[in-house]
């Protein structure tokens, strides 16, 4: 994909696009055919079902590299085939009302977008969720392949906004009740929720996902800075908080974040999944290439 002339998609630059073409998704409980080089079920299998094309990339067997295309473009692609059990990449990204502050939506919608493309340009299948209130129904995006569907998931994440209460447990809830197949989830959120996220990822873990998750604060979350007298409004209740000790708040505030993001970093270690805090703020490519390759969730 050339990086000149118009973008293809408002959430991501189109180098941005070209780098994520010669990546892919990396999970835990990866079952590897060496013969293809690419996600296989635990079974194995010998379908031969064309699928698509990607970028060769270093590690790639050059036995699937299509000789006849490197012949007149002058630039290896790789063969990819349907496999028996294909890895379902699912991304459930929380739409609540919290996330609308400074920029979390709309990172989790990039960062949905990126990921996504590395399920897309790698033949597997992607399927998109969200929800935004309790008598809502999920935004979801059945499951789609292919570098030809990646125009159809830009435009799904380019219609979704963000308001309501659904915390993001009733998000899982909704998604599991649509969700088939084994695979990985990547749930984007903030996870400022008051609910259980125990049962939420258990059932997860059960329906044969390996659980991720991304967990998304705004800057003066990760870092506020009080003073006075100060009275707090929950933006999805509308319940209020006035508290004079800022100081005594503020300790009080980075513990319970801190326990947060410990208990939710467990919860994913407990079902053989992987969990990061990102700023919002922080620049997209700063996350993708080097956070997330350096844990080892893209390569």
């Amino acid at each position: 994909m050339s990086t000149a002339g118009a973008r293809f998609t408002t959430l991501l630059e189109n180098q941005v696009l070209s780098r994520l073409e010669k990546m892919r998704l990396n999970p835990l409980r990866r079952r590897t055919n060496r013969t293809r080089g690419e996600h296989q079920a635990g079974k194995g299998g010998t379908s031969t079902e064309f699928a698509d094309y990607r970028d060769y990339v270093a590690g790639d067997d050059v036995k699937n590299v299509d000789w006849n295309i490197f012949a007149r473009l002058e630039k290896p692609f790789v063969k990819l085939y349907r496999h028996e059990e294909d890895l379902h990449v699912v991304l459930l990204v929380d739409s609540s009302e919290s996330m609308r502050f400074e920029g979390k939506f709309d990172r989790a919608r990039q960062l949905a977008a990126a990921l996504g493309t590395l399920g897309l340009m790698n033949g597997e299948r992607v399927s998109l969720y969200t929800a935004s209130g309790p008598s809502t129904q999920p935004a979801f995006l059945p499951p789609c392949t292919g570098r030809v569907s990646r125009k159809r998931m830009f435009d799904f994440l380019e219609r979704l906004e963000a308001g309501g209460d659904c915390a993001v447990e009733q998000s899982i809830d909704a998604m599991l009740s649509r969700h088939r197949g084994k695979g990985l989830v990547i749930v984007l959120s903030d996870f400022l929720t008051f609910g259980d996220l125990q049962k939420p990822f258990n059932m997860l873990f059960s329906s044969g996902l390996e659980v991720s998750a991304i967990q998304i604060l705004g800057p003066t979350e990760i870092n506020p800075e009080l003073t006075g007298n100060l009275r707090f409004v929950d933006s999805e209740s509308g319940q209020t908080l006035d508290v004079s000790n800022v100081g005594e708040l503020l300790s009080i505030y980075h513990a319970h974040r801190l326990a947060l993001e410990e208990e939710v970093a467990t919860i994913c270690r407990q079902r053989s999944g992987r969990f990061v805090s990102i700023s919002s703020q922080e620049p997209l490519e700063s996350v993708l290439f080097d956070l997330l390759r350096r844990r080892g969730w893209i390569r």
